[in-house]
């Protein structure tokens, strides 16, 4: 059996400091929902994480077919921009297995704020609907629609709508990998980057990498786990695993998409679509960068303040995200490579 990576050690030390709390029922998604909403107000509490003052505001934008949802806006400062203000603007999708999460979980709202604030954007963040009592296509359209909604009321929002950004974490990073094909498909409004953090993006578990994870967890057991929240989220439709808009790395293009940045954790299991994602799109012509962190785990990077490795993911996407300022580049165009 091959050795496991070891733990980044403040990873470890944080992991210590909430063992105490229960783990969350994978088997009732009502009752995960809760407890994983607890665990995270907790987790904000024990580790002292601010949730800044920023000016947000609350609308319903409307889905066609699907059910309506709720965006939060975070401006940078506590009052809202003026309109034209020209400040980047970025659609940010909340993880969570496409079950659990939201806008008003409090670790989820607090990383909104921080990064409108220490980025200098514009957040728009969709609330969209859990699985199972809503599933796929609604979550990807719903996504959609935020994202339309937010680039035609960018100037009014204090935001420039040549300088848009998206990105999401986990199955955040899943749906807004969905929504730049579907814009590339539908649209093809300008997307000037997409950043993606430990996503889930091929849904057949074919990229899901147990190597380095605790050895008491073995690939088998990984793997239906994983289905498991597959199934909540696609239905017992073995077929939609393969569906672009739910799997995009098995999309059968890649090329015309949003530059990419994708960062990933060593001990994640997820490590593999999100890399093999930088290689599909630099395949297609995209520019794209991969950057690992070494002994991190899927969801260490929200540990900002007590993990170094988080601060510095954190420093490394501000940065990132205020290239939106900068003209554009232009590059010339490449050939997709065979494979």
């Amino acid at each position: 059996m091959p050795r496991r990576a070891p733990v980044d050690p403040f990873v470890a030390a944080a992991q210590r400091r909430t063992a105490h709390l229960p783990p969350p029922d994978l088997k009732d998604p009502v009752a995960r929902r809760r407890q994983a909403a607890e665990n995270d107000a907790q987790a904000l509490r024990l580790f002292g994480i601010e949730r800044p003052d920023v000016a947000t505001l609350d609308e319903v934008v409307a889905v066609a077919g699907f059910p309506d949802l709720r965006v939060r806006v975070y401006w940078p400062t506590p009052e809202r921009a003026q309109p034209g203000a020209g400040l980047p603007l970025m659609v940010a999708l909340y993880g969570g297995g496409f079950t659990i999460g939201g806008i008003d979980w409090e670790g989820w709202d607090a990383t909104f704020r921080t990064r409108a604030r220490d980025a200098g954007v514009v957040i728009v963040a969709p609330d969209y609907s859990h699985a199972p009592e809503v599933r796929f296509p609604a979550q990807p359209e719903q996504c959609w629609s935020a994202f339309e909604w937010a680039v035609d009321r960018a100037l009014e929002l204090g935001a420039d709508p040549s300088r848009i950004a998206i990105g999401g974490t986990s199955s955040g990073g899943n749906l807004a990998a969905a929504v730049t094909l579907m814009n590339r498909d539908r649209s093809n409004r300008p997307i000037r980057l997409q950043v993606l953090e430990a996503p889930a993006l091929d849904l057949t578990t074919a990229h899901l990498d147990a190597a380095g994870l605790d050895a008491r967890v073995p690939g088998v057991i990984l793997r239906r786990m994983a289905l498991r929240l597959v199934r909540d989220y696609l239905g017992s439709d073995a077929g939609l695993r393969r569906h672009p808009y739910a799997s995009p790395l098995l999309a059968s293009s890649l090329r015309g998409l949003p530059p990419a940045v994708v960062y990933t954790a060593e001990l994640d299991a997820l490590r593999g679509d999100g890399e093999a994602y930088v290689r599909a799109l630099t395949a297609a012509g995209v520019p794209a960068t991969g950057v690992r962190y070494i002994g991190q785990t899927h969801t260490s990077a929200g540990l900002r303040g007590w993990v170094p490795a988080a601060d510095h993911l954190h420093r490394d996407l501000v940065a990132t995200l205020r290239t939106l300022r900068d003209e554009p580049t232009t590059s010339p165009p490449a050939k997709e490579v065979a494979r």
